[in-house]
């Protein structure tokens, strides 16, 4: 199972889930990945598309070696593993989108937050003497101090001993907008032949309009390789706010998966 994190995010965003899932599906590996401009993952040309992370993705599956049994991915992640599924190399038989809308983002939804997010980081230098000063400073520019912990995980040593944050923000930025204008329904509606697709909703989350809630909820009725999952107390980041759910969601649904997957 590939594990694919969200903007700004790193691999180890899952390390507990994945750890979790493993856990309970010994049959199961679990490849924690970091995208493009994140993590350890930088230096890549553009263009920085969701088109690209997918091809990534591809390159990854090729390189490992292994057969790519599932795919999760959360928010923007999400929709990079659906990409995936558009007849790219090495494409999943079973994916997993969590909290991520296929529709282009609305103003005001989840896109808006990480820009302002990438509007701080601008403000800030790129050097740091210590993961703690990087937290305060941005904890100090009014994101709360989860956010700025999970923004720290992009830091990398550097020679000195300190801290350099890692991603190029022009890079996040063309991200975010492709993320933004990119419409991947045709995907959900016409998935490919012998994959299944499973659709977690954060309950208290903004990613999903209701307008998207029903249309996904329609699907999933009409096509038998399409499951949704609403996780009713959960916010956007489902990982975090409900974990045991998504847990169980997940040992549930591999309970028969074969055992080759990983």
């Amino acid at each position: 199972m590939l594990f694919v994190h969200g903007i700004l995010g790193t691999r180890a965003n899952w390390r507990g889930i994945a750890r979790r899932f493993v856990e309970a599906r010994p049959d199961w590996g679990a490849v924690l990945v970091d995208l493009r401009e994140h993590g350890d993952s930088l230096g890549q040309t553009g263009p920085h598309t969701l088109a690209a992370a997918a091809a990534d993705l591809g390159e990854l599956s090729h390189a490992l070696a292994l057969p790519i049994g599932g795919a999760l991915g959360h928010s923007f992640g999400g929709k990079v593993v659906l990409e995936w599924l558009r007849g790219r190399a090495g494409q999943p038989t079973e994916a997993w989108t969590i909290d991520s809308s296929p529709s282009p983002a609305e103003p005001g939804r989840d896109a808006s937050a990480t820009t302002e997010v990438l509007s701080v980081l601008r403000a800030l230098p790129r050097k740091w003497q210590s993961r703690a000063a990087f937290v305060d400073a941005v904890s100090s520019a009014g994101q709360p101090e989860p956010i700025a912990q999970w923004l720290a995980m992009n830091l990398q040593r550097s020679e000195d001993g300190g801290r350099v944050f890692g991603p190029e923000l022009d890079a996040i930025q063309d991200m975010i907008d492709d993320y933004a204008r990119t419409d991947l329904w045709d995907v959900v509606e016409t998935l490919p032949e012998r994959c299944t697709l499973d659709v977690v909703i954060g309950g208290r989350s903004p990613a999903f309009s209701e307008a998207d809630r029903r249309r996904m909820s329609e699907l999933g009725r009409l096509q038998p390789r399409l499951a949704c999952h609403l996780v009713e107390e959960a916010g956007h980041w489902v990982h975090v706010d409900s974990a045991d759910a998504l847990v169980s969601l997940l040992t549930r649904a591999f309970a028969s998966a074969p055992g080759d997957g990983n």
